[in-house]
């Protein structure tokens, strides 16, 4: 059985924000209200404004000291432009990581299994987090910090959920079996693997 995920405080209150986001609760331009959230969700000011501090680093919200915190105009475009950096991010760790991950691709293949039942079950949530963890892993697999952290302050998850929730693809994407292929090309000691993973990458940005 899979252990369930623990989120932090942060991250589940940042969560819940990009729900009221997602879900039309606030509309681009109208204000986020820290004290507010504090209130609704039970919980101090502090994790609320890590979080938010988060996301306006991501620029999915703004803040100016008269007009206080508000959510951005967000367009496809704007959701796309991470994806870029974020493959050529990806195609160089997956050359770093190429023969480490030729030999053991174990954690790789966990996440693809349990991408297969939340494919099954049209889980988008669960879709979000294994496809965010199976880069996460191949990513740090690579053993090299500074590619990890730059990698990591594209606040991949954030993003991915958007694009998903937002700009879904017409036809529902088979998510385990994208990422299967790759783990066989890693088994295989593909050449192109580097080249294959800038290819996956640059798929899932959201259509213009």
């Amino acid at each position: 059985m899979t252990p369930p995920v623990v989120h932090s405080l942060r991250e589940q209150i940042r969560e819940h924000i990009l729900d009221g986001i997602v879900s039309g609760r606030w509309q681009p331009g109208e204000r986020i209200v820290e004290r507010r959230i504090a209130v609704e969700l039970e919980v101090s000011q502090t994790p609320v404004r890590e979080a938010l501090r988060e996301l306006e680093s991501l620029r999915i919200i703004e803040s100016s000291p008269n007009k206080g915190v508000r959510l951005r105009n967000l367009s496809a475009a704007d959701l796309k432009e991470s994806y870029p950096v974020r493959a050529g991010l990806e195609q160089v760790a997956a050359e770093l990581a190429a023969e480490r991950l030729a030999g053991d691709t174990t954690a790789l293949a966990a996440e693809v299994a349990a991408l297969r039942e939340a494919d099954r079950l049209g889980d988008g949530e669960a879709q979000v987090r294994h496809t965010v963890e199976f880069h996460r892993l191949l990513v740090g697999a690579a053993h090299n910090s500074v590619l990890l952290h730059t990698w990591e302050s594209l606040g991949v998850e954030v993003w991915t959920s958007l694009s998903i929730r937002w700009f879904p693809d017409p036809e529902p994407r088979e998510y385990a079996a994208e990422h299967q292929e790759l783990v066989e090309a890693f088994q295989r000691r593909d050449p192109m693997i580097g080249s294959l993973l800038r290819t996956h990458v640059l798929s899932c940005a959201p259509r213009v």
